[in-house]
C-alpha cells in the first residue's frame, strides 16, 4: 500500500492534462474520451449491475491463479466483498465503457473476468463481440449470472487457466485487449508477448493497476519500451498501449 501511495504522490507531480499533449491523436484521446462526462443512461445501467453484486448474499470459493490478494484472507469470499474490494471501482468502469463507446472496436478480448464489473463496461456499448478469460469457475459463474441479467449476449466466458485459454484465442483479431489477470510482472509480460500477434496498426491496449506493485510498474516500463509500441498513455490506475505506426514515439502522463 505504501508503495502505490508514493507512486501516486510522483505520478502527480509529473502528471499532466490536454494542455500538455502536442499529439493531435492523443489530445483528442483525452478531452473526447477520457474526459468526456458518461452518458447518465449508461451511469444508471453500470450502476444497477454493480448494485446487484453488491446486495449478493452469495459465498463462493475463489481459485486465485494470480498474485493474490491485499484485502482477503481466506478464498472463500462474499460476491458482495469481492464487487466491493477486488473489482473495478465505478469510475474505471465508467472509464472503460467510454474507451469502448469512443474507439468502437468490433472485437474485444479481456483477461480476467472476476464478477464482470470491467466485463460488463466494456461489453455494455455493442460494439464489439467479447471474449473474457476467468480462471476461477465460481467467479465466472456468478459473472454469468449477472451478465445475463443485464442482458448482455456479446459476451462470451471462458473459464479456465490462462496456460490453456489463452492460446486457443491467439488465432483471433482483437480491437481492443484488457489486461487484469494477473498482476505480477512475468504474468504480464508473458501475456503481452503471446498476444503480440494479434495486434493491427489501431489496437487498443489497457493494463490494469500498472502501480499495484513494484514489479508491475517495471512491466509497465518494459513494454513502454517495446519496438512495437509507439504510444502510451498512463492514467496511473491504467496504462494504456497503442501501436500506430505513424505515431512518433511518446508516452504521457495525464491525470483524469
Amino acid at each position: 500500500m505504501w508503495y502505490i501511495i508514493k507512486a501516486y504522490s510522483q505520478f502527480l507531480r509529473k502528471a499532466t492534462n490536454q494542455h500538455g499533449v502536442h499529439s493531435p491523436f492523443v489530445y483528442t484521446f483525452v478531452t473526447k474520451c477520457l474526459y468526456r462526462k458518461t452518458s447518465k443512461e449508461a451511469k444508471n445501467q453500470l450502476k444497477a449491475y454493480r448494485e446487484d453484486l453488491l446486495q449478493s448474499n452469495e459465498v463462493i470459493e475463489v481459485t486465485d491463479f494470480g498474485a493474490g490478494s491485499r484485502v482477503f484472507k481466506s478464498n472463500r469470499r462474499a460476491v458482495k466483498d469481492i464487487a466491493k474490494h477486488a473489482g473495478a471501482r465505478f469510475s474505471r468502469m465508467k472509464l472503460l465503457y467510454r474507451v469502448v463507446s469512443y474507439f468502437k472496436p468490433k472485437a474485444i478480448l479481456e483477461l480476467g473476468t472476476s464478477v464482470g464489473l470491467a466485463s460488463v463496461s466494456l461489453a455494455l456499448p455493442e460494439t464489439a463481440k467479447m471474449t473474457s478469460l476467468e480462471g476461477c469457475p465460481q467467479t465466472a459463474v456468478v459473472a454469468q449470472k449477472h451478465l445475463k441479467s443485464a442482458e448482455l449476449s456479446n459476451v462470451e466466458v471462458i473459464v479456465g487457466d490462462f496456460k490453456q485459454t489463452l492460446p486457443q484465442v491467439i488465432s483471433e483479431k482483437f480491437d481492443l485487449i484488457y489486461f487484469d489477470g494477473n498482476h505480477s510482472k512475468e504474468a504480464t509480460l508473458n501475456y503481452f508477448e503471446q498476444l503480440l500477434p494479434t495486434v493491427h496498426n489501431d489496437s487498443v491496449w489497457i493494463f490494469d493497476d500498472i502501480y499495484w506493485s513494484p514489479e508491475m510498474t517495471e512491466a509497465w516500463e518494459l513494454i513502454k519500451q517495446h519496438p512495437r509500441v509507439s504510444v502510451t498513455v498512463d492514467c496511473f490506475w491504467l496504462g494504456f498501449v497503442f501501436f500506430r505506426t505513424e505515431q512518433v514515439e511518446e508516452h504521457f502522463k495525464i491525470r483524469v
